[in-house]
């Protein structure tokens, strides 16, 4: 019975929001976008715990939520670590190691709706006016984000060029919101009168429409030092994502791999990280 609810659900949702569609585009998108909102997973896991309880740092008020900060002290440039969806700090924990041999000064925290930050919803402005508020608070030097965290950043940056940051990190992020929109709409199979009321109400709420919101636009005239991994095989976001941010981010440069799939935690990745903001 459980599969079959996890097979239906989708179709039932997308659905039903052709239904409330057809009466009120408003209410049916904002429903739509609501639920493509919502973070499912990403919470501390009691086997987590201990190594981020070790680092916990202030509990800040950012954008009407309550955000777990976290502090691992050195005496070299800090750094600015974003995790991606439904994910948290915990997933650095092997850059960390590396971070503190180099002795960098790291800060990190779980985005809303992550972690042990507060709220249950998460979309890219969103994580970036919280960034915004970490990196005016922390000063850091340089930010490493992995996925949606890379999309954050970016965003962040197009909308307030004025950041002192010095060098911009990115992992297997994507570059079009448009993609993920599509798959969206692949997911739960609602029809295109409710994708276009969904993109209206995104253009009214965020200011952007769906093919508007592109990693690849807003690093046009982005002058910070920039390096992208991404991995050839990663199955969540196609390479061909930061390819072709990196054609449009000219002080960019792209380093591929292969078989290390999303999360790219190997120690490889971790070496060319370091490298990456230790050199000039």
């Amino acid at each position: 019975m459980k599969k079959l609810m996890a097979r239906y659900m989708p179709i039932f949702i997308g659905k039903s929001l052709n239904v409330i569609t057809l009466f009120s585009k408003r209410r049916g998108a904002k429903l739509g976008i609501e639920l493509f909102c919502k973070v499912r997973a990403g919470r501390v896991k009691p086997k987590q715990a201990p190594y981020l309880d070790a680092a916990r740092y202030k509990t800040e008020q950012f954008s009407g939520h309550q955000i777990q900060t976290y502090h691992w002290p050195g005496e070299g440039p800090s750094v600015l670590l974003l995790h991606g969806w439904e994910s948290n700090v915990f997933r650095w924990r092997n850059l960390i190691g590396y971070l503190q041999e180099a002795q960098f000064n790291i800060y990190a925290f779980d985005a809303p709706g992550h972690g042990y930050s507060s709220g249950d919803k998460l979309y890219a402005p969103l994580y970036a006016d919280v960034a915004r508020q970490v990196i005016e608070a922390y000063k850091p030097e340089h930010v490493v984000a992995h996925s949606m965290g890379g999309m954050a950043i970016l965003y962040d940056h197009y909308v307030r060029p004025e950041s002192e940051l010095d060098k911009i990190v990115t992992i297997g992020s994507p570059c079009d919101f448009k993609e993920i929109m599509d798959q969206y709409q692949q997911t739960l199979r609602f029809n295109q009168r409710a994708y276009t009321a969904m993109d209206n109400y995104l253009k009214s709420w965020l200011g952007l429409h769906v093919d508007e919101f592109s990693s690849a636009i807003f690093v046009e005239n982005n002058t910070k030092k920039g390096l992208l991994l991404h991995d050839v095989d990663d199955r969540q976001i196609n390479v061909e994502a930061s390819r072709k941010v990196h054609r449009h981010w000219k002080s960019s440069q792209l380093i591929e791999t292969k078989g290390l799939g999303h999360s790219m935690h190997q120690e490889g990745v971790n070496q060319q990280i370091i490298s990456f903001l230790q050199n000039a």
